[in-house]
């Protein structure tokens, strides 16, 4: 289908007065949500289904909305309604009715952050015959529009401030800043200042229809003061899987980091800083330490921990008891647990457990927090096989100096654990930080001495450790890796069918018969830049529950050959050579280079197959699209490995070819 007909209005008169002292320096609608506007974000949606013209009312700071439509790219659109004084969201559509009186218009207020199918509107509106179709979800607090078992509007409590009447039973929705007119509904509206649900109502009770359009579960967020601004900036964080955000047109000095971190146009931090879970605006200079804070020109803007979180991490915040046995001896509440006395929830033995992490796992790990003490509390699930081996892998390594977090406690009958709590900065999130190629390369000899540790010290102990003694990785679960690779990527995600199944296959049989074949030591098997952490300083390493005994090569290429993150082939081949040395100089009889170097290539097709399985299944199934901006990097390195193992793996090429 090809664009509707349909004309936008986009309201952006207001002060924004909660979100001062931001908005003395831009409105509302020019906020950065990591780089881009919101009325930009707002607009990229709409015009990709409306071909009409843009509305814009305008009042305060007219100048800066002025300047930013003459350089957009629908600056031929755009048609501006000043209003001196503001007129309200009714005022506002009376005022621009030389443009929306013509034909049906959406409107979108421009401090709105909204994920829904625009089409969905578009067709419900214009199918319907109603004069007006309002996005609508149920959020009890803020639900105030009165509707019939048909959506159809009834009323409005408390029009203008989304503030129920509890005194007043009936069906209720919250409006979302959002509708689809037909011009019928300028005549149910006065001159002069007014609010639109003046409208709604009057047009419904003249038996118009002016219904609500339910998208409960969608991305909602009112842009309307300093929390939900960062919420909204923070949520869209999380939808790139990133922890950090820095603009092209940021300054960044020598710099230390943990939590969120976004650097927008035309902001500079100072060398020496640390930031945690910040984020500086255009203008904004930062120097020293910051801890949960908006940064402007000449302002800071402090909030709680819990403010300054995605919405799925706001909204899964929980309190638990310190006296719980998990975290008596961690937080020092012994005497409270001794007596068997559970606290009430508003005791500082209370604490809030705030969700972290943005992986591909479901396990649920949380921060708590109490007195300038720090954990990590894992939830697994009742049924989760990896429960008893990473308690039984973190005590065994910790033994052997491999560096894990620590474990402090643990909750076998249900499945929790709580952990030494190493920060929110993988290796992935401090490699988004300038660095030169020196202070890199460095990090990533700590991340391989590391690997040798666990290569060496660990794996010749691992008999202390039958769970990991016993967990082989085989044959079978090669060929594993490679079928969730057809499954999951080729055909999930590419949707392609292989031609040559049989052939394909024979080829990856005798992939797997050849990396099963070489000799076997503890590997970390998801050895990648996410699953280390940088913690004062010094890499540490998490995720290790699927740790596995198969050929350490399979490790070198998840670290050295990872889609993640693109190493300069130099430098990777010094980062070789110094995992080569240090393992050549432990002297093991068991550890041959050239036959280590042989098993490289086949460990790496392995790998990169695994990897684009698991994007597939991530993206597709549980819905990370987030992964998909990996797949690109994940191919070009599975063409490289073909590219030196091309006459082993005939049947591979074309298949890897149509990729």
């Amino acid at each position: 289908m090809g664009p509707y007909p349909l004309d936008i209005f986009l309201p952006a008169a207001g002060f924004g007065e909660r979100l001062r002292p931001v908005t003395n320096h831009l409105p509302k609608p020019l906020l950065p949500i990591l780089g881009t506007p919101i009325i930009e974000g707002i607009l990229s949606k709409l015009t990709a289904i409306c071909d009409g013209e843009i509305g814009i009312n305008l009042h305060w700071k007219a100048d800066l909305l002025r300047a930013w439509a003459a350089a957009s790219p629908w600056r031929d659109r755009i048609v501006f309604f000043p209003e001196d004084p503001i007129l309200g969201t009714g005022g506002a559509l009376k005022n621009a009715a030389s443009l929306l009186s013509r034909r049906p218009f959406v409107v979108h207020n421009s401090d709105i952050l909204l994920d829904i199918d625009f089409s969905r509107l578009i067709d419900e509106h214009l199918a319907s015959g109603n004069v007006a179709t309002l996005v609508c979800h149920r959020l009890p607090h803020l639900s105030n529009v009165v509707i019939d078992e048909h959506g159809q509007v009834l009323d409005v409590e408390n029009p203008g401030a989304s503030r129920p009447d509890p005194s007043h039973v009936a069906d209720k929705v919250a409006y979302t800043g959002i509708a689809a007119y037909s011009p019928e509904i300028l005549s149910f509206l006065p001159a002069g200042v007014s609010h639109a649900t003046v409208a709604w109502v009057a047009a419904s009770k003249a038996g118009r229809k002016v219904r609500a359009m339910d998208v409960t579960g969608a991305y909602w967020n009112d842009v309307g003061d300093p929390t939900t601004y960062a919420r909204g900036v923070l949520d869209a964080l999380g939808d790139r899987g990133e922890t950090v955000y820095l603009s092209p047109a940021s300054r960044c000095g020598r710099l230390e980091i943990d939590g969120y971190v976004v650097l927008e146009s035309r902001s500079e931090v100072r060398d020496g800083s640390r930031l945690r879970n910040c984020i500086l605006l255009p203008g904004a200079i930062a120097s020293g330490s910051h801890e949960n804070r908006i940064i402007g020109p000449d302002y800071m803007i402090s909030l709680s921990e819990s403010d300054m979180q995605p919405s799925v991490h706001a909204a899964e915040k929980k309190r638990i008891p310190l006296s719980d046995p998990l975290f008596a001896r961690r937080f020092g509440v012994h005497a409270a647990n001794e007596r068997r006395v559970t606290p009430a929830p508003s005791s500082p033995l209370w604490s809030d457990a705030i969700l972290i992490g943005l992986g591909g796992s479901d396990r649920r790990y949380f921060r708590v927090q109490h007195d300038g003490r720090t954990a990590v509390l894992m939830e697994c699930a009742r049924e989760d096989p990896d429960f008893d081996r990473h308690l039984a892998y973190t005590g065994f390594f910790a033994r052997y100096t491999v560096p894990v977090p620590a474990l402090f406690a643990a909750d076998n009958t249900n499945k929790r654990a709580l952990f030494e709590d190493l920060g929110d900065t993988s290796l992935y999130a401090y490699l988004k930080l300038p660095h030169d190629e020196g202070s890199i390369e460095s990090v990533y000899r700590s991340v391989l001495g590391s690997l040798v540790t666990l290569h060496t010290t660990a794996a010749d102990h691992v008999h202390e450790c039958p769970l990991l003694q016993a967990r082989i990785f085989d044959y079978d679960y090669f060929r594993w890796e490679t079928t969730y690779f057809l499954d999951r990527f080729v055909a999930g995600l590419r949707k392609l069918e292989i031609a040559n199944r049989p052939g394909v296959d024979a080829g990856l049989h005798r992939l797997a018969q050849r990396v099963d074949a070489y000799a076997k030591g503890i590997i970390h098997r998801d050895f990648q830049c996410q699953n280390i952490m940088i913690h004062a300083g010094v890499p540490r390493i998490i995720d290790y529950q699927g740790a596995r005994m198969a050929p350490p090569a399979y490790d070198i290429a998840s670290i050295l050959w990872d889609p993640y993150y693109r190493l300069d082939d130099q430098v990777r081949e010094r980062l070789l050579t110094y995992y080569l040395d240090e393992m050549n100089a432990q002297r093991r009889p068991t550890f041959d280079e050239k036959t280590f170097l042989e098993s490289l290539v086949a460990c790496r097709l392995q790998r990169h197959m695994q990897a684009l399985g698991a994007y597939g299944f991530l993206s597709e199934v549980k819905g990370k699209k987030y992964f998909l901006k990996h797949v690109p990097e994940a191919l070009r390195l599975l063409k490289e490995d073909l590219a030196e193992a091309r006459q082993e793996y005939p049947e591979l090429e074309g298949l890897i070819a149509s990729l």
